[in-house]
């Protein structure tokens, strides 16, 4: 059965925005890249998205002529955190409704992404009666574990909300066997529903290129250059990242001064809390001078940075996939990773880089000596990781989940 038209939800955060932000990352990727591809089959797709913004426009159709961003008004046009989004979810839900019947559109399957947009995409289902398939991306539990400090009201809501969404989907996607394991354990959610889709990566933007001529365009020229790119809050582990450094300063002061630390992500000087309190950190333990704030970049720009790099740092507490690790490594650059979530699936020790400990300063070091000191490992490292990257091009993605999509649309009655 043919899919024609196809709602993506992205409520809290729009596919278009700048990598690195406080509420863009691999999520974000995920949709723009996935909703392009299915363009190029001529599926038509609108992503649904809260307005943030008055230069947002209603409708925004860069990504691809059969894809379109659809701004949706809910609280105001202002920027909110996603924990304050969610009492404004009737609202976008009635919005998004209105512009569908006011263009006469009807999708043959609603894909949502987080579990705000898993609420709406249950409005949807039972107004619309089409499949449902929601994508977390990151699970409330596993932040519930992994960091206490965490609004407690907040995640008992969102945690609730992501229960019932559990049983609300026709399928949910999850990135890797662990996000599938978490789901069985943790929302009891039904086996049969779960399909294990990983996200892919753009092989035609992200490809091995020369090294130096990138580290020369950059303005990183003499120097070996480890990356991180990503959100700026403490899940990242960038502390650990820099404790490490402050570590190899100690016991290999010759290879710091050969070292450039580059942090792609955050706003810079625009009070942006986490990321000032990294800076302070990394004064505090006398690696600033190796250290390069680079502020969030867009993806046009990403390529460059990774063919650049020695290495990519992953020192997350938690990664749902790891989106990052799959770009570095389709750009010929190993990865050093924390083994949590897809990294430990996807990241392949001594391999296509190396995993560490959760935050274990001290054996990050030695991990980041043993690759900057052996270029013959990171040649064969970066080689391997370009082949392994070709198995999760986003043409392979697409195709698997317009198969699901087809089997789920001939389950549901034809309507009239």
């Amino acid at each position: 059965m043919t899919i024609q038209r196809v709602a993506l939800l992205s409520v809290h955060t729009s596919p278009l925005a700048p990598f690195g932000g406080k509420k863009t990352g691999g999520m974000n990727v995920y949709v723009r890249e996935l909703a392009y591809e299915l363009g190029v089959r001529g599926v038509d797709v609108d992503i649904f998205v809260r307005r943030t913004s008055s230069d947002e426009p209603p409708v925004d159709s860069r990504i691809h002529p059969r894809v379109r961003v659809v701004y949706l008004e809910a609280g105001g046009v202002r920027p909110l955190a996603p924990d304050e989004l969610f009492p404004h979810l009737s609202e976008f839900t009635a919005r998004l409704m209105a512009f569908a019947a006011r263009e006469g559109l009807r999708y043959d399957i609603v894909y949502a992404h987080y579990w705000l947009s898993g609420w709406v995409g249950q409005k949807l289902k039972e107004a619309w009666g089409v499949p449902f398939v929601q994508m977390f991306h990151t699970l409330g539990q596993m932040k519930r574990r992994i960091d206490a400090a965490d609004n407690p009201f907040t995640l008992h809501e969102r945690v609730n909300t992501e229960m019932a969404i559990v049983d609300w989907a026709d399928a949910i996607i999850a990135a890797t066997p662990a996000e599938q394991a978490q789901l069985l354990w943790l929302y009891r959610a039904k086996r049969r529903k779960i399909v294990i889709v990983p996200p892919g990566v753009n092989v035609e933007r992200f490809f091995p290129q020369d090294k130096a001529s990138a580290r020369a365009c950059l303005g990183f020229d003499a120097c070996h250059l480890l990356l991180f790119v990503g959100r700026i809050e403490p899940l990242k582990g960038l502390d650990t990242i820099l404790e490490a450094l402050k570590v190899l300063k100690q016991t290999h002061p010759e290879l710091i001064q050969n070292l450039c630390f580059a942090v792609v992500g955050g706003q810079l000087g625009a009070g942006d809390t986490e990321l000032e309190r990294v800076q302070a950190l990394a004064e505090t333990l006398g690696v600033a001078h190796v250290v390069r704030f680079i502020g969030a970049k867009d993806q046009s720009e990403l390529p460059y940075y990774y063919a650049a790099s020695t290495a990519v740092i992953m020192a997350s507490d938690y990664e749902s996939f790891g989106m990052v690790a799959l770009e570095a490594m389709a750009s010929g650059t190993p990865v050093i990773a924390t083994q949590v979530g897809g990294l430990a699936f996807l990241v392949r020790d001594n391999e296509t880089g190396y995993h560490v400990p959760v935050r274990d300063p001290v054996q990050l070091a030695h991990r980041i000596h043993d690759l900057l000191s052996d270029p013959k490992k990171q040649r064969e490292m970066g080689e391997n990781a370009s082949y392994l990257a070709q198995d999760y091009a986003w043409s392979r993605v697409a195709d698997r989940l317009l198969d699901l999509f087809a089997v789920l649309k001939a389950r549901y009655p034809r309507r009239a």
